[in-house]
């Protein structure tokens, strides 16, 4: 037999009534938060492609273009990174949302005067190494792909690279496009150019040792660049 009620859970409902009503009431705070919220869905609603409720690659190069930035640009790769994005050429609303609260912005004119500013948090010490490594797995397009053909490898370093190590890479990129023993390169010797370029003197090579454990696409770029200097 189940318990009789009692008398003071009788009052219980208009109490419990008038705290809920106090409780649930919106603040100033939540309706600010609900406003940037929706301020974000719309701009990503006027980027998205309805069918697929994603951004995709042509509602990129829209965002680019309304931005006046070309979609080549690395802050928008920079900008993927923030997004966390999976998928290259994709954006999907929960990507869009926790980037732009990452970024504190909630407008396509703020998100505009935010780039500098990701510019300049992408390369600290701290995050650049990640954005790098990002890069690298961002272009891996296909289920289970493991590497980047070297053409597109060639662009991505100028891209990610070329601002802070120019000589290097110019030359790095000049070995791999006439070296015939990798059509692709794994994420492994993507990271040993980064290494690479960060710890080398250049142009003499003096401290690289082969003996440390460099990816061996690197050993053969050192014979050719001392061959070359020779």
């Amino acid at each position: 037999m189940p318990p009789r009620a009692s008398k003071r859970k009788a009052t219980a409902p208009q109490n419990s009534s008038s705290v809920t009503s106090a409780d649930d009431s919106p603040t100033a705070s939540d309706k600010t938060k609900t406003k940037k919220t929706d301020r974000v869905d719309s701009l990503f609603d006027s980027y998205a492609n309805s069918s697929l409720g994603i951004i995709d690659p042509e509602g990129i190069e829209a965002l680019c273009s309304d931005m006046n930035v070309e979609h080549t640009d690395v802050r928008i790769l920079m900008f993927a990174w923030k997004l966390k994005a999976q998928r290259q050429g994709y954006f999907t609303r929960d990507e869009w949302r926790s980037g732009m609260k990452a970024l504190k912005v909630d407008s396509l004119s703020k998100l505009k005067k935010g780039l500098p500013e990701l510019e300049k948090e992408v390369n600290t010490p701290e995050n650049f190494q990640d954005f790098y490594s990002y890069a690298f797995r961002y272009c891996l397009t296909e289920e289970k792909q493991k590497t980047v053909d070297i053409e597109s490898v060639c662009e991505l370093l100028n891209l990610v690279l070329g601002s802070q190590f120019q000589s290097k890479v110019d030359l790095l990129i000049e070995y791999l496009k006439i070296q015939s023993d990798y059509k692709a390169i794994n994420l492994d010797q993507w990271m040993g150019f980064l290494r690479f370029c960060k710890e080398i003197s250049f142009p003499d090579l003096e401290n690289y040792d082969a003996d440390l454990a460099w990816p061996l696409i690197l050993d053969n770029f050192v014979d050719w660049m001392k061959e070359k200097l020779s």
